[in-house]
């Protein structure tokens, strides 16, 4: 047998190419390899040793022979083809051993010319990997370091890799070279302004296994995007407790996506990817308070999200509760030893998000929503708001404090399901209203919840008010102030409603469903 090996990623190779070599199995290497291996003294011999022509095209052409592919190719079950491959002196490759050079880490670390980019493309190992993958019933296609002591674990009981693997190990080998290429078209299409290209790839990588789904009869998995650099839960490290459920990384994304769109000190408790209070505050201890108080039983067994490190004040009030997990960009020594005490309490720690011109690009910036047969792509809802693109529609206008809130409430409404209202005071959400059909329940929802806490408070809402009784219900229940779209055929009810309780209203023009 006859192995050729090529690898960007140089772990585990030595060990598996000596193994290799003690069954017997004659090894080939391109340079780069070859010389990585004699340095820890294997031998292996060139492959201008099969194709008897040195590298070409600045070294990009070592492999693109019939000595090799031919090699690779022939059926061993097609004697016409061996013969052919006899008559020419071209010697049969069963193990294919090649894993291509990274792309997307490396476009992702900053803005990468086109040229240079372009010189990045490792061709050659992804034409390897296509061709002994589509060889499969005879030779054996490794792609990943992952896979060598399987391999050799079969070749010394068996003598042979048998057919199951091969056919496993080519399946990851066209996942491979598919997703390698999809992460090339992703930064063309990126540097072209392409954002919704006729062919959509999605490259995903496994980050775990899940014990079940939304439902324990469910079976589930975490990818991660290849293309996405911001820090997020796809990259936090896990500091205590268990594997989060599915579920569970619903709620931790939400958490903290939403916490980390506020720039003071923020805390957001979660149940259902809805918010069950939010809060900011100069200090985080206060927003964690604050964001309790807006409903401390309905919190109980959520998700904690934070935008800060979380310090051991805040962490002492968090274990005073009952609480899933708690997400945060870092944790401090005193957050960790008090936390640590907490059985089954999940800890998450996401990293930062880089500061040095790395970049998001692919799928990154889009949102999906599954329907039969297909996708909904579109762009994420990440329109920000300020002050002046205001419409002030009411002979009141809002004082400062109002504004402030009215914008915090802005921010808090578009991660809230529609048809989403938020009461909010201070800095902080005082009622929620959530994914009901009819906006007035919502109201009431929201108004109920907020109880004595609804007077003084401001309120947002995701969409227009299509009749003027939410105003009139929240005006009753001490709201003076509103912000919403706009854009219903009842506007100058609403409006109306709103000027005879001396309400304040502005409409921003801007709709911020989640469905």
């Amino acid at each position: 047998m006859r192995a050729l090996l090529s690898v960007a990623n140089r772990e585990g190779i030595t060990g598996f190419a000596r193994d290799l070599q003690k069954l017997g199995i004659e090894l080939y290497a391109t340079d780069g390899t070859r010389e990585h291996l004699a340095a820890d003294g294997i031998d292996a011999a060139s492959v201008s040793d099969l194709t008897a022509v040195p590298p070409l095209v600045g070294g990009q052409v070592r492999t693109f022979h019939p000595a090799i592919y031919a090699g690779i190719l022939a059926r061993r079950d097609v004697p016409g083809q061996l013969e052919q491959l006899a008559e020419h002196g071209i010697g049969l490759l069963d193990i294919v051993v090649v894993n291509v050079k990274a792309f997307a880490p490396e476009v992702g670390r900053g803005h990468i010319a086109i040229d240079e980019a372009i010189e990045m493309i490792d061709i050659a190992g992804a034409a390897l990997l296509g061709a002994a993958a589509r060889n499969a019933a005879g030779v054996v296609a490794v792609c990943d370091p992952g896979h060598y002591p399987a391999v050799l674990e079969e070749l010394r009981t068996l003598g042979q890799v048998s057919a199951d693997t091969r056919y496993r190990l080519a399946a990851d080998a066209f996942s491979t070279v598919a997703a390698y290429y999809a992460e090339i078209a992703a930064y063309l299409n990126q540097i072209s302004n392409n954002v919704y290209p006729q062919r959509l790839a999605l490259v995903l990588e496994k980050v775990a296994d899940l014990p079940y789904g939304e439902n324990p009869h469910q079976r589930a998995a975490f990818y991660r995007e290849t293309t996405h650099r911001t820090g997020s839960l796809a990259d936090a490290a896990q500091l205590q407790g268990a594997q989060p459920t599915f579920n569970n990384l619903l709620d931790l994304d939400a958490a903290y996506r939403i916490a980390a769109d506020y720039t003071a000190p923020t805390v957001v408790i979660t149940k259902h990817t809805d918010p069950v209070g939010i809060a900011s505050a100069e200090e985080l201890v206060e927003a964690y308070r604050r964001a309790l108080d807006t409903d401390a039983v309905s919190s109980f067994g959520g998700i904690v999200g934070v935008n800060r490190e979380l310090d051991g004040a805040t962490a002492r009030e968090i274990a005073a509760n009952s609480y899933e997990a708690v997400i945060a960009p870092g944790f401090s020594e005193a957050a960790l030893g008090i936390l640590r005490g907490k059985q089954g309490l999940e800890l998450l720690d996401v990293p930062p998000t880089p500061t040095d011109g790395m970049r998001d690009y692919g799928i990154a910036n889009l949102d999906f929503k599954r329907v039969g047969g297909g996708l909904l792509v579109e762009a994420i809802d990440a329109l920000d708001i300020d002050r002046g693109q205001l419409q002030v529609v009411t002979h009141r206008h809002p004082t400062l404090g109002e504004l402030t809130d009215l914008l915090f409430a802005w921010r808090a409404v578009r991660h809230v399901r529609s048809n989403a209202i938020v009461l909010a005071r201070n800095g902080a959400t005082v009622g929620i209203g959530a994914a009901q059909a009819s906006r007035n329940t919502s109201v009431d929802i929201a108004l109920r919840r907020a109880g004595a806490r609804a007077k003084l408070s401001v309120m947002a809402s995701d969409a227009y008010f299509p009749f003027p009784d939410g105003i009139q219900v929240a005006a009753n229940a001490g709201v003076t102030a509103i912000i919403q779209p706009g854009g219903s055929i009842r506007d100058e009810m609403a409006i109306e409603v709103a000027d005879r309780h001396h309400l304040a209203m502005v409409f921003t023009g801007v709709r911020h469903f989640r469905h």
